[in-house]
C-alpha cells in the first residue's frame, strides 16, 4: 500500500519534503536535459529539488513549471573552490537560479580547493569552521532558510561543532543499503542534525553490475509482498528511517515509483539493514573511490575525512 510522503522537520522549525529529485548529471550543466528533469518530476508531485550545481537550468525548469516557488524546497551547495567566498558564491547561485531565496544551502565538502582547482592541506586556512562561520552570516540575509553540510562525518563534525553558532540543519551524505551509517545517523540525531541520503540508489555506471541491493532475494520479496520495485523499497527504507532521500531519474515512470512509497514493517527494515552485511558490500557505490590515489578524496585522505575506508571504498568493518 502506498503511503504519503512525509515532511521533516530541521531544528530551525524548516520543514523538508522526506523525498526530492536530485539534479546531478555526472558534471555541472545538463541543459534542457536538466529543465526537463526538473519541470517533469514538479508535474508528478514532487516539492523537493536538489540542484547539484546546475542552478541556470533548475532555476528555469522551476519558473517554468508552474508551480508557485513557496511550494518547492529548493537545496543549492557551496562548491568546493569557494570556501574563501562564501557570500559571493552565494549571490552567484541566487542569480543563477533566479527564483527569490534558497530554501537550504550546503557546504558541499569538507575540503577547500584554490580556484585553480589545486588541493589546500587539510589543516590549512580556510578551514571547515573559517567556512561554516561565513555561511552562517548568510542567513542574515533573508535569501536562504537553512544551512547545512555534506559529505560530513563523526570526524569532521566533532572538529566542527564545538565552534558553530547556528547547528547546521543537515548533513547529506552517500547513503544506501551498501552504506547504511547507522553511526553517523545515531551521532547526528543526538546533535539535532537531519540526515539526508544523496545517490540512494547508487550511481550505476554502464557497462557495470547493478548495485547488490537490485539483485538481492531479500529486497526482491520484500518488494514482491508490496507490488513494488526494489528501488520503491530503498527509499521507503530511508524514509522509515527518518532520513530525507533525494534519487534521480529522468524517467517519469521512474520519477513516480520513487515518490511512491510503500509501508515497510519492521521484518522488512531488517531485510533491508543487513544487506551491508553481504560480502564485499559494506562500501561505497561511486565511483571516484576507484581512481583514488593512496586513499585520497579530493586532496584528503580517508583518515582526514573520517571515513573507514579502503582502496575502492569499501568499508573496514
Amino acid at each position: 500500500m502506498a503511503t504519503p510522503i512525509p515532511y521533516f522537520t530541521f531544528n530551525n522549525g524548516v520543514k523538508i519534503p522526506s523525498v526530492g529529485m536530485g539534479c546531478w548529471m555526472g558534471s555541472p550543466g545538463g541543459g534542457e536535459a536538466v529543465e526537463k528533469m526538473v519541470k517533469d518530476s514538479l508535474k508528478v508531485g514532487y516539492r523537493h529539488i536538489d540542484t547539484a550545481q546546475n542552478e541556470d537550468h533548475v532555476g528555469k525548469g522551476i519558473r517554468e513549471s508552474g508551480i508557485p516557488r513557496e511550494e518547492i524546497f529548493v537545496v543549492s551547495k557551496l562548491p568546493t573552490h569557494h570556501h574563501h567566498k562564501v557570500r559571493d558564491s552565494f549571490e552567484e547561485s541566487l542569480k543563477a537560479l533566479d527564483i527569490g531565496y534558497i530554501d537550504l544551502y550546503l557546504m558541499h565538502w569538507p575540503q577547500a580547493h584554490a580556484e585553480d582547482g589545486k588541493h589546500i592541506p587539510y589543516g590549512d586556512k580556510p578551514t571547515i569552521v573559517d567556512t561554516w562561520k561565513d555561511m552562517e552570516k548568510l542567513l542574515e540575509t533573508g535569501k536562504v532558510k537553512s544551512i547545512g553540510l555534506s559529505n560530513f562525518s563523526i570526524k569532521t563534525l566533532e572538529e566542527l561543532l564545538p565552534h558553530v553558532s547556528v547547528v547546521p540543519a543537515t548533513n547529506q551524505v552517500e547513503l544506501h543499503p551498501c552504506l547504511p551509517w547507522f553511526e553517523l545517523q545515531k551521532y547526528c540525531e543526538a546533535k539535532g542534525i537531519l540526515l539526508t541520503a544523496y545517490s540512494p540508489l547508487g550511481r550505476p555506471i554502464k557497462g557495470e553490475p547493478k548495485p547488490v541491493f537490485f539483485t538481492d532475494a531479500g529486497i526482491a520479496a520484500v518488494a514482491d509482498k508490496h507490488s513494488a520495485t526494489s528501488a520503491q523499497v530503498v527509499i521507503s527504507w530511508i524514509v522509515k528511517r527518518g532520513i530525507v532521500a533525494i534519487p534521480k531519474s529522468e524517467n517519469v515512470e521512474r520519477m513516480k515509483q520513487n515518490i511512491t512509497l510503500v509501508d515497510l514493517s519492521a521484518e522488512d527494515m531488517v531485510a533491508v539493514d543487513g544487506i551491508h552485511k553481504l560480502p564485499n558490500a559494506h562500501r561505497s557505490l561511486l565511483a571516484y573511490h576507484a581512481k583514488a590515489v593512496d586513499n585520497n578524496v579530493f586532496g584528503w585522505t580517508y583518515e582526514q575525512l573520517g571515513w573507514p575506508m579502503k582502496q575502492g571504498g569499501f568499508v573496514v568493518d
